[in-house]
């Protein structure tokens, strides 16, 4: 989404325009997203800041059952951007010292898309999930547990990890005789 601030630019410090977003923005990889939310740009004393709630939805893996299904993200958006070229004198200024910093480009227009791609980005879960009760696969047959339970024998140890059930269990009968001495 691109948006014009020319106007909002020359306006004093504090004055404010909303923007009603519902756009398709790339988010992850090469599938487009809908992207939807209002946000509000206030000049401030650099340039402006863009503020809003913002929502999507993305497609994502499962990390239990490896469907892919579309996550809703809902996160806000907090960014100042800064003019490159003076409003009124149409002199060059300096950009700040920050390398990521948003500029707004020589013709007052400033894109919103890359600021929102990285706070999607940044609203992702570390392990999404098809739905809370995913059951995932079986590690033995890989069948989805969500659609039927597989007869696999469960009680099967991976001998890499056998000294460490003979431990618990160890552990166990100390506080059994523990309790049974008390």
């Amino acid at each position: 989404m691109e948006v014009n601030v020319s106007q909002l630019l020359q306006a004093s410090i504090g004055n404010t325009r909303d923007f009603s977003l519902d756009e398709p923005i790339l988010i992850i990889d090469e599938s487009e997203s809908r992207v939807t939310g209002t946000l509000r740009v206030t000049k401030t004393h650099r340039g402006v800041l863009v503020q809003g709630a913002v929502e999507t939805k993305v497609p994502m893996e499962c990390s239990r059952c490896l469907k892919t299904f579309k996550n809703k993200l809902t996160f806000d958006v907090e960014e100042e951007y800064f003019p490159c070229l003076d409003i009124k004198s149409g002199n060059p200024l300096d950009t700040p010292d920050e390398p990521d910093s948003f500029l707004i480009d020589e013709h007052h227009i400033l894109d919103l898309n890359e600021a929102i791609r990285q706070n999607a980005l940044l609203a992702i879960p570390m392990k999404p999930l098809c739905r809370k009760d995913c059951a995932g696969l079986c590690q033995i047959c890989g069948r989805d547990l969500n659609k039927a339970h597989c007869d696999c024998d469960k009680g099967i140890i991976d001998p890499r990890w056998a000294k460490l059930t003979d431990l618990v269990e160890a552990g166990k009968k100390s506080k059994k005789r523990k309790k049974e001495t008390e």
